[in-house]
């Protein structure tokens, strides 16, 4: 089969529409790809002591398994497309980063070409425009000194990779490792925005859940009842909790959740210690106690005795029955 030379101008064309949906993938994509039951079902676990990461683990572990195969399906896209389409990839890319307005797809797939994530262009390039071409030749030179090196110490690579539909490509090292840098960034890309959009979700979820078994009631703010109510943040207002209850005239607490395992809980506290102690609701003034969860405390953490401080209360959430 003859290969064509269209031109290719867009990562995102080489992809099907069922993987695009996967990359640009909401909350409310997530509650509707798991299915209410599911999420029933992690907000029990959470609830009884089990870690949210293990119960979203294999729902991550679909997503990237299935955005890794549509990776290798636009590789040989794009080589049944152009015969050169993988020595021009990283300058495709870099062509593609410097268009304004770009969809979070089409600039994800541009950046995982070239090893990238939204967080290395942060960190390694400094969010500098100018800064790409260079991080591109380099890219490119890195890449090329080591296949050298590794064809003089292991040989050469062959061989073709081949759809039952026809289209195909030939394997060398260059494709292999243009296409594994790109899985690579695209993984760590998905576990970043997995954990962040999961973690989002499911701590209000709980949070709400809690405090509704509890027997409070949800309002929103600013709420005319104030007694055994509860609110959530929400992206309107500045957030300074997930969430806050009043429970007595006067009297109540703020809540922040954070699914952080034991090396960091200090974030946690970092962030209460801004909390107001005081709020006002019409003309009462309400003082606020500190509740802070986390996943699990270290041996050795200082944020139990840190949080006496500041007058706040840790519950780790890796307690089974933790909402007693």
């Amino acid at each position: 089969m003859s290969k064509s030379q269209t031109a290719i101008t867009n990562l995102s064309e080489l992809m099907s529409p069922a993987a695009l949906r996967l990359l640009s993938a909401s909350g409310v994509d997530l509650v509707k790809q798991i299915g209410m039951d599911v999420i029933r079902g992690v907000v029990l676990d959470v609830m009884t002591g089990k870690n949210l990461r293990d119960s979203t683990e294999v729902l991550t572990r679909r997503r990237i398994a299935a955005l890794n195969l549509a990776t290798v399906n636009l590789f040989l896209q794009g080589v049944a497309h152009s015969s050169d389409f993988i020595e021009q990839l990283p300058h495709l890319a870099t062509d593609i980063l410097a268009r304004p307005r770009l969809t979070k797809a089409e600039k994800w797939l541009a950046q995982w070409t070239l090893g990238l994530t939204d967080k290395g262009v942060q960190n390694i390039l400094r969010d500098d425009a100018g800064a790409l071409a260079n991080y591109r030749d380099r890219y490119i030179e890195t890449c090329r000194e080591v296949i050298e090196r590794h064809e003089q110490e292991k040989n050469q690579l062959s061989g073709e990779l081949k759809l039952t539909s026809g289209v195909k490509a030939e394997i060398n090292w260059l494709l292999l490792t243009y296409l594994l840098n790109t899985i690579g960034a695209q993984t760590l890309a998905i576990r970043g925005a997995e954990k962040s959009a999961y973690g989002k979700l499911f701590e209000k979820l709980i949070l709400g859940s809690l405090l509704h078994i509890l027997g409070f009631e949800y309002v929103t703010p600013p709420p005319i009842k104030t007694n055994r109510v509860f609110w959530l943040s929400s992206r309107e207002e500045r957030r300074e909790s997930d969430a806050t209850l009043l429970y007595e005239a006067g009297k109540g607490v703020r809540f922040d959740i954070g699914f952080i395992g034991r090396g960091n809980p200090e974030i946690s506290l970092d962030k209460v210690t801004r909390f107001e102690r005081e709020i006002s609701l019409g003309r009462s003034r309400w003082f606020l106690a500190t509740i802070i969860l986390v996943d699990r405390i270290g041996a050795n953490s200082r944020i139990e005795r840190l949080a006496q401080g500041v007058e706040g209360t840790i519950i780790q959430m890796s307690a089974g029955y933790w909402p007693q």
